[in-house]
Parts: structure tokens; C-alpha cells; sequence
């Protein structure tokens, strides 16, 4: 017995693929699934968090709908994959709050940091808010570097203790020593894996989306998205580097490194999660999990949000819209903080952790070692 109905199925499914294995070649669930004659609870996890929901495995296998054994393995994972990342959140209480009113939470919690931040300015001096700043330190007139740093820092670190806390119980859960994840062979594979989106291709032909022939599209539209963040996250440590070790502070010029990679990573920031927004609209019904839109489309909104509030900023940081267009683009980015540990941003982490286990167990089988 299973401890949800959603692992029950994604047994009874797992138990069919790995009589016919006729996908074995389409993703790395596949092969996992092979090394096993029972599935426990953390295995199926594994699973449905090593899934990179490509729809291949639907589209051929001759066990789907409407065939009487019911074959839907991306839906059944998808849902199972949801329902994990719930059960991994720390605090546990805060999944529920975020899960089904994702967008409106995060969105309430943007535009309550920047009233707040707004209201701080207007109470010290209101001529602030409308007023024109440049040069170092112009940002730093809404609101001082210590109390913005104290602010984001708190968010930034609560984000980061509970999302180590959530992947620590989906490594417990999954049955692996922590030593594993720092296994560099494993480590490096994953590295590959994940750098490279290797298994969101179908077997090689593409991503199954509204319709039976695959594309690159949501590969494309994830790597815009997640280079875009990593390039913003490079500027703010630059950024960062340059406050407190040259004594230079923002705003800079057009052509200083955290303004030049900020740009570019705004600028995938921007063409990812709209392009992934605009694919999940058309996906198949068949293929997702619809009743756990609400954090998905959150995280998405929310990153796009932060790129467009930034680069308006940047565009007009030297007018009068300086004040309010900062206030707005520090909510958004505090709301983008405390809610990445209860949506989409998870399965990155999950998946990478599910990959590391992955080069590890199919090199050990190479070896010969039993699993």
C-alpha cells in the first residue's frame, strides 16, 4: 500500500512499463524504473521528479487511452510531482497557503513590500518619490543600503533554509545517504544533464505539446528562462562584490558588468516565461496536471515580472518614475523570495537532486554493483 491514491497509480503504471519497456529509450524514468521490481513510496517520487513531463512516452505508448489498461504516465507523474513538493515544503503549513491561490498571494505580497517601501519613503521625506537621482547611491534616496539589505536579506534567507530543508526530505525520502550528493562523478553527470535539458527531448525528437508532433519549443523557452536567471543572479553577486569591496554603488553605468549581465539575463527572463506561459496554455489537458496551476503560473509571472519591473527601471532610472518603479521592483522581487520554495522553482532542484541519484545508480549497474 501506497500512502496517496496518485503513488497507487503511478505504481500500477510503473508495473506495466516495466513489463513492456517499450520506452526505455525516450527519458532516464525508464531505465530507473528497470532497476526495480517493487516501487516504494520514495521511488515513485524519484520518478515523478526525474520526469522532464517531454509527453513522448504518451504519444507511444500502445497502452494509453482509450485502451482498457489506461496507460497515462506524464499526467499520473506530473500530479504525483505536485503532491511531493507539498510534502517536502518546510514549513509544512505554508504549501497549502501558497498551492491554490499561488498568483494571487504572490502578487499581494509584491505590491504590499512596495507600499511599504513606498510609505517608508514618504514618511521621511515624499519629495523622495518623485524626485530626479543619479549618479552612486541614487537608489539608496528611497530607501538606505542597510535597511534594503537587512529587508531582502531575511527573504533571501528564509528562501534559501527552506528549500535546503525541502530537498533534504527528498533525499530522505528517496532512501539516499547524503553522501551522494557529493559524489563528483554523479555530480558532474547531473551537471551535464541538467545544463543541457537532456532528457526534455523526447528520446531526441522533441517535446510533445498540443499535438502529436514534438518541438524544441519549451527546451528552447527553459533555457532562456534558466541561463536568464543565472545571469541575473551573477549580476547581483557582481553587484554585490562591487558594493562592499570597491565602495562603488548602484546605480552603474550602461556598460558595467552587473548592468551588461543584468540586461541579458532581463532579457531571457522576459522571452522564457512568457514563452513557457504561452506553452503550457496549449498544452494537451491529457499531458498536465491542471489542478496545480496555482504556484506554476506564479513563478512564471513572477519572474517576469522582475525582469520587466527591472528593465523599465533601468530604462527610466534617471527620471521622476525612478522612486515608485524601484518600489514596485524590489515587491516584486521580495514576493519572487518567499514563495520559491512552494512552486515551480522547486522541481529545478528536485530534479537535479533525482538526476544525481540517476548517474549514480546506472554507474554502479555499469559496474556491476546491485542495486
Amino acid at each position: 500500500m501506497h500512502g496517496t491514491s496518485t503513488l497507487e497509480e503511478a505504481d500500477r503504471l510503473m508495473t506495466v512499463c516495466n513489463s513492456c519497456r517499450y520506452c526505455e529509450g525516450l527519458c532516464a524514468v525508464f531505465p530507473a524504473m528497470e532497476m526495480r521490481r517493487a516501487f516504494s513510496d520514495g521511488d515513485l517520487n524519484y520518478f515523478a521528479n526525474l520526469c522532464h513531463a517531454c509527453g513522448a512516452c504518451y504519444t507511444d505508448c500502445q497502452f494509453s487511452p482509450p485502451h482498457e489498461y489506461n496507460v497515462n504516465v506524464p499526467k499520473t507523474l506530473a500530479i504525483a510531482r505536485a503532491d511531493s513538493w507539498a510534502a517536502y515544503a518546510w514549513p509544512r503549513a505554508a504549501s497549502g497557503l501558497f498551492a491554490n491561490n499561488g498568483l494571487a498571494i504572490a502578487i499581494i505580497a509584491a505590491l504590499s513590500v512596495a507600499a511599504f517601501i513606498f510609505g517608508f519613503a514618504a514618511f521621511n521625506d515624499h519629495q523622495v518619490l518623485t524626485g530626479i537621482h543619479t549618479g552612486p547611491g541614487a537608489f539608496y534616496a528611497l530607501m538606505p543600503h542597510t535597511a534594503m539589505a537587512v529587508l531582502f536579506g531575511a527573504a533571501f534567507l528564509y528562501a534559501m533554509v527552506a528549500l535546503v530543508m525541502g530537498v533534504r526530505a527528498f533525499w530522505r525520502d528517496i532512501g539516499e545517504p547524503m553522501g551522494t550528493l557529493a559524489d563528483p562523478p554523479s555530480l558532474w553527470q547531473a551537471i551535464k544533464d541538467a545544463s543541457q535539458l537532456r532528457y526534455l527531448d523526447g528520446g531526441g525528437v522533441g517535446c510533445v505539446n498540443e499535438d502529436e508532433r514534438p518541438t524544441d519549443r519549451r527546451k528552447i523557452y527553459h533555457h532562456l528562462t534558466f541561463y536568464g536567471f543565472v545571469l541575473c543572479f551573477a549580476a547581483t553577486c557582481v553587484a554585490t562584490l562591487y558594493h562592499y569591496l570597491l565602495a562603488r554603488e548602484a546605480p552603474y553605468a550602461w556598460w558595467d558588468l552587473p548592468v551588461v549581465l543584468g540586461t541579458l539575463g532581463g532579457i531571457g527572463l522576459l522571452i522564457g516565461p512568457a514563452g513557457l506561459w504561452f506553452e503550457k496554455s496549449r498544452r494537451d489537458p491529457v499531458l498536465v496536471d491542471e489542478a496545480s496551476t496555482g504556484m506554476d503560473v506564479a513563478f512564471i509571472a513572477m519572474l517576469f515580472l522582475t525582469s520587466l519591473t527591472g528593465m523599465v527601471l533601468l530604462l527610466l532610472r534617471d527620471t521622476s518614475a525612478m522612486g515608485p518603479l524601484l518600489a514596485l521592483h524590489l515587491g516584486v522581487v521580495f514576493s519572487l523570495f518567499i514563495t520559491m520554495p512552494y512552486g515551480k522553482f522547486v522541481h529545478g532542484l528536485y530534479r537535479f537532486a533525482a538526476l544525481v541519484r540517476y548517474a549514480r545508480e546506472r554507474r554502479m549497474v555499469g559496474h556491476g554493483t546491485p542495486q
